[in-house]
């Protein structure tokens, strides 16, 4: 009789519990879940608000870099201080140094201030033509060289203006910081003042910091980013040419004809690890034997080429195998089944088919190669370079540099101004990095299949 009382209200309290009544575990449950995507969302904010943040201070540090402060004069080339003969003879030109261009750009200034009636207001000729880049006479001597037949006119210039002038307009520089500055003055700032008013002194936009090459210490007005872009672009080209082939041919043969034994596993496994190794061991691998044994020139694209296909081969590798490894067995099968043998199975019919990942593959590669700094630091590549390099294939034995070498480099430099270089270097190099890995994207959608 009690038993039959106890299974009675037992079987009472079951039948009073609702479904839509959540008990205890439930509701811990309930709440366990919804912390995890609290945190989830907590996690989401966090990254998001540190990307904005990155982002803002490389843009707000770095978009002033495309815009650069001008000095617009009508020079008279005097032939009488750069071709005395007057014969136009190239090699007597090429005799007058920078010494001999920088008094006709002293009088040039001189006769635009007198011109518009500016006053000197205790700025000597000699301290106003500092307002001028002294990247200005090699411009102007560089442009005779090029034509001698301008010798004997009046040509105008939209010539450099001094670093400090130039950071007067973009903030960097104030009256008071002026005061406390040996390279200006606050007279030669309020100077600046009248010429921009004036019209003699300008701000456009600064095309030359994409074609310039690298400038000296005392010239950060002068630098840009011409040598670094080519050397990039040779690499790339090289990257590409040697990675894609070998890259895909390696993966195509171990995911489709390779038997599979322990040579196989231990080519695999190494395969992986390669790929998480440091940048900086390819790097010295490629000093120790790229350079010292084969006898390859330092700061050349040729190695630092080679160095990031070494880098790059285990990424491709691995996603060219996924690729091929995602396209369902039953093609292969089909393939077989009407008689085709396993290479045409694979050219045929994997392979088209596996594109877009091993393009997408190929690309994040060398996008990942396009901003190493470690490896070509090693092998020279942090070296100044001036000289643009001659066209292929010439030009991937001559001195180069490289994106991310030159924002590192500037960012060892003094000058607030090279810091402004450094964030417009890293605002191009991550346009680049952006439009690869659209390319990417654009890519896999065009080419992608769904089973």
């Amino acid at each position: 009789m009690t038993d039959v009382s106890a299974f009675g209200a037992s079987s009472a309290d079951s039948c009073s519990k609702s479904l839509f009544a959540a008990d205890a575990r439930t509701r811990r449950r309930n709440a366990a879940e919804a912390r995890f995507r609290m945190m989830g969302r907590i996690a989401v904010v966090i990254g998001i608000v540190a990307l904005v943040g990155l982002l803002a201070s490389i843009l707000s540090n770095g978009m002033s870099s495309f815009q650069q402060t001008y000095v617009s004069l009508d020079i008279f080339l005097d032939p009488a201080k750069l071709d005395k003969a007057g014969d136009r003879n190239p090699e007597a030109i090429a005799k007058v140094s920078t010494f001999g261009y920088a008094p006709l750009i002293q009088k040039a200034l001189q006769d635009a201030m007198t011109e518009k009636g500016i006053a000197g207001d205790g700025v000597s000729a000699k301290t106003a033509a500092e307002l001028i880049s002294k990247e200005a006479p090699a411009d102007l001597r560089r442009f005779v060289l090029a034509d001698p037949s301008a010798i004997g006119r009046t040509v105008r210039f939209d010539l450099l203006a001094a670093g400090r002038i130039d950071g007067y307009y973009k903030g960097r520089v104030t009256m008071e910081s002026a005061k406390l500055d040996r390279n200006i003055s606050p007279e030669q700032l309020a100077l600046a003042d009248r010429l921009k008013e004036a019209g003699i002194l300008t701000t456009n936009f600064n095309w030359s910091f994409f074609t310039a090459p690298d400038a000296s210490d005392t010239r950060p007005e002068a630098a840009g980013l011409g040598v670094a872009i080519i050397g990039s672009a040779y690499m790339m080209l090289i990257v590409f040419v040697l990675s894609l082939p070998l890259g895909v041919a390696a993966s195509i043969y171990l995911e489709e004809f390779a038997p599979q034994n322990k040579f196989t596993d231990l080519i695999e496994v190494n395969i992986a690890n390669l790929a998480a190794v440091p940048s900086i061991v390819f790097g010295i691998l490629g000093l120790a034997v790229l350079i010292n044994f084969v006898g390859l020139p330092q700061s050349a694209p040729v190695v630092g080429g080679l160095v990031l296909t070494l880098m790059t081969l285990p990424t491709i590798i691995i996603a060219t195998r996924a690729a091929l490894k995602a396209v369902p067995p039953s093609i292969r099968d089909a393939a077989l089944g009407v008689g085709a043998s396993k290479m045409q199975a694979t050219f045929h019919h994997v392979l088209p088919l596996a594109m877009p990942g091993i393009l997408t593959g190929t690309i994040i590669g060398l996008a990942r190669a396009l901003g190493e700094t470690a490896p070509l630091l090693l092998i020279g590549m942090v070296a100044f370079v001036r000289e643009f390099p001659a066209a292929p294939p010439e030009g991937f034995f001559d001195p180069a540099s490289a994106l991310p070498v030159q924002i590192y480099n500037w960012t060892q430099r003094g000058d607030p101004a090279f810091v402004e270089r450094a964030s417009g270097a890293i605002i191009v190099l991550l346009v680049f990095l952006l439009m690869m890995n659209l390319i990417a994207i654009i890519l896999r959608r065009r080419f992608e299949r769904r089973w």
